[in-house]
Parts: structure tokens; C-alpha cells; sequence
């Protein structure tokens, strides 16, 4: 097979959250653990960081590795889910993964998976952990997928762990109350291991401060952290929170023994895009009329992106809206402007809300627009009618930001 035979292969035999939904999550690491055993214990061959939460955890993925890039260290980057390649996922030093490798792997174990009935994230997982470890990389930065005590990647045993916030978002696995999520995302803290807490809250930090204690992890609070501000190249006000929870990560890692100056820490935040290739994060895709797109999907991140857009200077805000099925939609299509000329359409995956009822549901929070058939004509719509002074948003799911960057 070649990449896209192979690429397709994979997202049509294996099951895989980002599309289905439900169907494609897993209740233990069972799989991943006899997967990793059958690779030779990839993650093993190199140290790693640990990156969970509700929010943000893609974000300060990215910075981490810029700032360790900046430190001259060689540095794997897994993250998900893409935007526009898959090779988006697995990088070393901002470099994708090449094609051949995604192909040779798959044709190498292809047998292995299908026998053992491996799910999409649960392969991947493998395939960046054996990737970074004939590499020879320094440190791996690892994203959480979903949740982190039954995630894939939380066979790994990090320099340190990191949990950037706790928000509602996938209740139906992860628990409906802010306490109960997380317990689930401080299942990514392991035995005398440190532990960065981001954002909590009186009720999450008590979950967090049990499980240290049982762990034996120290365990610090990055609001804590009096540090002077950096800069960043990513614009988001959402930002300002990350770039202090990934402070506190390097401070933490310095007293470990590593060596990251305060020069590399400037220059990692200020080069992340061109370091790590990040795109979607109040990314400003063009001007007159200005065009802002950003991935935020929960109430928790929508909350933050839309007040910075109700700040932004213009005459008529266009908003390009499409969300996935699962999802509350009455705590999300409330946080939204009524003022909005709305472009209503749906996401080009099986988890995509159909347009009809989106445009249906948004009516009753009086947010008022027209359905299209896909992300790029509704896209096509708001350029066409907007003027030079007017502001267009793109947003409502990661994969709206995918059809249109």
C-alpha cells in the first residue's frame, strides 16, 4: 500500500475516537500494554513528558517542545488529533514523521493489529513510540489523548507529569462532575514522580493533592509560580494561562538536573509555530476581512476564545459554526453572540452534527444564520458577504478548523 491506501486503511478498519466517537474508546491499556511489549518497549529508550487536561494540554505540548528544542535537546513531539495530515502527530524537532516510516510500520505489524483488534489511537501510540525510539530522541513531549488513567500513552513512566486544567468535556467516559474528570486525568500521576497542576479549583485540588500523596509526588500548583512574563507567538488570551503552567514544568525539570536557560525559554515561546508547526490556535488566517479560526470545543475553552473575539474591532461578526454529536450543545450554543450573522455546516466525519439540527438547536438561543452543506461553503458564504471592516470566526470543533487552514 502506499500512504493514502495506507491512511485510508487505517481510518476504515480501526476504530477511532476522533471519528466514531463511543464505539472506539477502550476501558483499559490491556492492548496497549501487549502492543508495547510486542515492539520491545519502545517508550522504555527515552525520556518523556506527560501532558493531560481539558484544555490547553495541545498548546503547552507544543511550547514544551519548543523551549526544550531551544535548549538543544532532540525532541519528539505525539499529539492529536491532526488537522490536516496525520503525520501531524508523530515530529521530531518539528519535523513530521515521513511517509515511508507511516507506511513501512503499518505493512510491518498490519498482521499483529488486525489479530489483536487495535484501535486507531492505540497503533498510533506504538508508532510514535517506536519512531521516537529508533530516533534516538532526547525526550518525548506526550499528549493525553482522552482522559489519562485508561489512555494509551499512560504506559509511559515520565520526568514529569503535566495536568494543564479540568473542564466538562466527554462526560460519558470521563465522569459528569469536575472532581470526577479529574480522577481520571490524575491517573497520568506515577509513583514519585512530580506533578504540574495548571488551573483548579477547590474541588479538583483535592483530587489532585489524594493522588500525589498515595504517589508519593511532589506536586506543584502553577499559580503558584512567581515568575516574570514571557511573550509568546501564539495569540490567544488562553495562552497567558499555558505559558505559566509550562513555566512551572521547566522550573521543576531544572531541579532535576536539566539545563534550560532563561534565553531558551524566550526563544521556545516565541518560535513555537515555526518549531513545532502548531496551527488552529487563534490563528488569524487573513485580513480585510480579518478571519480567526481556533479549535476550542468545550464550554471550558469556548468560554476564554470568545470573550477575546467580542474585543475585536469590526462591524459585523460572521461565525462559520460546526460542532460533533456528542457533545452538550445547550452549554456550548449559549456561550455564543447573538449579535452574529451564523453559517451553519456540518463536519466532514461520521461524529459531524448535521446541519439541519445544529441550525435547529442554535435557533432556540436566538442565533440566527443559514445551514450548508460543508465547512468550505459556509466558509465561502461569510467571505463572500462580509466586508473589509466585518470579523469571521471559525470555529465549534477541531475539525471545522481542519476543512478551511
Amino acid at each position: 500500500m502506499n500512504y493514502r491506501e495506507t491512511l485510508d486503511w487505517m481510518f476504515a478498519q480501526l476504530p477511532m475516537y476522533q471519528r466514531q466517537g463511543a464505539s472506539a474508546y477502550k476501558i483499559d491499556l490491556q492492548n496497549t500494554i501487549q502492543l508495547a511489549e510486542y515492539l520491545g518497549n519502545p517508550h522504555k529508550d527515552f525520556k518523556s513528558i506527560h501532558v493531560g487536561g481539558t484544555n490547553g494540554k495541545g498548546s503547552t505540548s507544543h511550547m514544551l517542545a519548543s523551549i526544550l528544542q531551544e535548549s538543544g535537546y532532540k525532541v519528539g513531539l505525539y499529539t492529536s488529533p491532526h488537522l490536516k495530515d496525520f503525520r501531524e502527530r508523530i515530529r521530531i524537532n518539528g519535523k513530521e514523521v515521513s511517509r515511508e516510516y507511516v507506511v513501512d510500520f503499518v505493512a510491518k505489524h498490519r498482521l499483529f493489529f488486525e489479530d489483536n483488534q487495535l484501535s486507531f489511537f492505540e497503533m498510533t501510540v506504538g508508532m510514535a513510540f517506536q519512531y521516537f525510539s529508533e530516533s534516538n530522541v532526547d525526550v518525548a513531549v506526550i499528549e493525553v489523548g482522552l482522559g489519562g488513567r485508561l489512555d494509551s500513552t499512560n504506559i509511559i513512566t515520565p520526568e514529569i507529569s503535566v495536568i494543564t486544567n479540568i473542564g466538562l468535556d466527554h462526560t460519558r467516559f470521563l465522569g459528569d462532575t469536575l472532581p470526577k474528570i479529574a480522577l481520571e486525568k490524575a491517573g497520568i500521576i506515577k509513583e514519585n514522580v512530580p506533578v504540574v497542576i495548571g488551573r483548579s479549583t477547590f474541588e479538583t485540588k483535592e483530587v489532585f493533592i489524594e493522588k500525589a500523596e498515595k504517589c508519593n509526588s511532589n506536586i506543584y500548583f502553577a499559580k503558584e509560580l512567581k515568575e516574570k512574563p514571557f511573550a509568546t507567538d501564539l495569540k490567544g488570551e488562553y495562552q497567558k494561562e499555558n505559558i505559566r503552567t509550562v513555566l512551572q514544568t521547566i522550573s521543576v525539570l531544572n531541579t532535576k538536573g536539566w539545563e534550560i536557560t532563561e534565553k531558551s525559554i524566550e526563544e521556545g515561546l516565541n518560535n513555537v509555530v515555526s518549531n513545532t508547526g502548531l496551527l488552529g490556535r487563534w490563528q488569524i488566517l487573513q485580513q480585510n476581512p480579518k478571519v480567526i479560526c481556533d479549535t476550542a470545543h468545550n464550554p471550558d475553552g469556548l468560554n476564554v476564545v470568545l470573550k477575546q473575539l467580542s474585543e475585536e474591532a469590526r462591524d459585523t461578526l460572521h461565525i462559520v459554526l460546526g460542532l460533533v454529536n456528542d457533545k452538550d450543545l445547550d452549554s456550548i450554543l449559549s456561550l455564543f453572540p447573538k449579535d452574529a450573522i451564523y453559517y451553519f455546516a456540518k463536519p466532514d466525519i461520521p461524529r459531524g452534527l448535521d446541519e439541519k439540527e445544529l441550525t435547529k438547536k442554535a435557533l432556540a438561543f436566538n442565533l440566527i444564520g443559514n445551514e450548508y452543506f460543508s465547512v468550505k461553503e459556509a466558509y465561502g458564504a461569510a467571505l463572500q458577504q462580509a466586508t473589509d471592516k466585518d470579523l469571521i470566526y471559525v470555529g465549534g470543533s477541531t475539525f471545522v478548523v481542519a476543512e478551511i487552514i
